[in-house]
């Protein structure tokens, strides 16, 4: 299973960034941003109570003295995360709220060579800055021409530390000996808590149920954005240090870019390409087998 867990990450990069392509509809349809996190968190919730009581209702058991682990995850990262994005978004552009999100592989770094003891390698810093390079260029903030605000940037810088937080408690919650289906499953059902203070989940039920093709939809949407790379994502953290995980899923704003490219027909520049090509080199750097040496 080791020698498949960066794939595993990268599976979870992808599908991330498919994202985007449920939350427009989503979107056409009424739906507010943190209603649609209301939405991912309870469908990925609901299917994975239903698989875990179906094949292995052992999995529910946690441990109370443990139940800090999930609300990190849960509030700490999914609900504080996606707050900080989509109030990013309002208070700047799209390109520079992607930007300050991505901030979130060097702060896992950082903070997992201070908890976890995981060590700052060449190799490492370098994938690290290729990937913040490729990924500025990919969302064309070079390009920008909006206000910057100093709000816009704290509450982004926000989002970059929620994102980077799921890494550092589902560590926590993994070293405890605890599966991804039960860290997924518990993260999610504290953020659909979280999320109830913040979305109308009136209206996300009566679109949801607006006909079986709306309902079918939703569900492929928290099966395919949510649960199915939540479960990579964390099976592959316990094979792969935090730092490499965070830098491997960066593939996520490169989906984001060529699906938009190749479904919605938008304009793919020559410095998006670039930045491509850089995340993917660094996805390489972080897969290389050769020994690294200590920075």
């Amino acid at each position: 299973m080791k020698k498949f867990a960066p794939i595993l990450i990268l599976i979870a990069g992808v599908l991330w960034g498919s994202m985007g392509l449920f939350v427009r509809t989503l979107n056409a349809q009424g739906l507010a941003s943190m209603e649609i996190v209301g939405l991912r968190a309870t469908v990925t919730v609901v299917a994975l109570f239903l698989f875990l009581l179906l094949f292995d209702r052992k999995l529910f058991k946690i441990c109370w003295k443990d139940l800090w682990c999930f609300l990190g995850t849960g509030i700490c990262s999914i609900v504080f995360f996606n707050f900080c994005y989509f109030k990013a978004i309002t208070l700047t552009s799209l390109s520079v709220a992607a930007i300050l999100l991505y901030t979130a592989p060097a702060i896992v770094m950082v903070l997992s060579y201070f908890l976890f003891q995981e060590k700052l390698t060449k190799r490492k810093l370098l994938a690290l800055v290729m990937t913040f390079v490729g990924c500025v260029l990919v969302t064309g903030i070079l390009t920008e021409t909006g206000n910057v605000t100093a709000g816009g940037i704290l509450v982004g810088l926000g989002a970059g530390l929620g994102y980077a937080l799921y890494s550092i408690f589902s560590r926590y919650a993994l070293e405890r000996g605890y599966t991804s289906l039960t860290i997924t499953f518990y993260t999610f059902l504290i953020a659909a808590i979280g999320s109830f203070f913040f979305a109308d989940m009136g209206k996300v039920a009566r679109v949801a149920m607006n006909g079986g093709g709306n309902l079918f939809f939703c569900l492929a949407f928290g099966v395919l954005c949510t649960v199915v790379p939540y479960l990579t994502y964390t099976l592959g953290l316990q094979y792969v240090e935090n730092g490499k995980a965070s830098i491997i899923a960066s593939v996520e704003p490169v989906t984001a870019t060529l699906l938009g490219a190749v479904l919605f027909h938008e304009k793919l520049t020559v410095s998006g390409v670039l930045g491509i090509v850089l995340v993917l080199a660094a996805l390489m750097i972080c897969n290389n087998k050769e020994r690294e040496k200590e920075a």
